[in-house]
């Protein structure tokens, strides 16, 4: 009998859904020559103290979670992950708005306009 157990891969913080996966594939196909890949964060921003950011990165930080999606590598800030645990994050498109969309089970509340999380 073997000693070795076998472990689940750990769970990323974030779940992507097959349309954000996609957006970031169309982002990296147009992304500046020295990105990376894109990163997630939650700067400090709006009414309820933060906010979702979506942006290309040049250069892996060495705390950040890396996520490898079929269109290339997706990032969450180190210190942003403990805000992010357990979310989804959907790209939704209609008639008037583009963008990304998060569910996520840490916020307590949100700003009127959508723009802004607490936790």
């Amino acid at each position: 009998m073997s000693d070795t157990k076998t472990r689940a891969a750990p769970k990323a913080a974030v779940v992507l859904t097959k349309a954000a996966e996609q957006r970031v594939a169309d982002l990296m196909a147009k992304a500046p020559e020295d990105a990376i890949g894109v990163k997630l964060s939650t700067p400090r921003r709006g009414c309820s103290g933060l906010a979702y950011s979506v942006d290309y990165v040049t250069e892996e930080a060495k705390f950040d979670e890396k996520i490898e999606t079929p269109g290339g590598l997706f990032f969450i800030d180190s210190a942003s992950v403990l805000y992010l645990i357990g979310s989804t994050m959907d790209w939704v498109e209609d008639d008037f708005t583009a963008g990304f969309v998060f569910e996520n089970p840490n916020a307590k509340g949100a700003c009127g306009c959508g723009e802004s999380f607490m936790v």
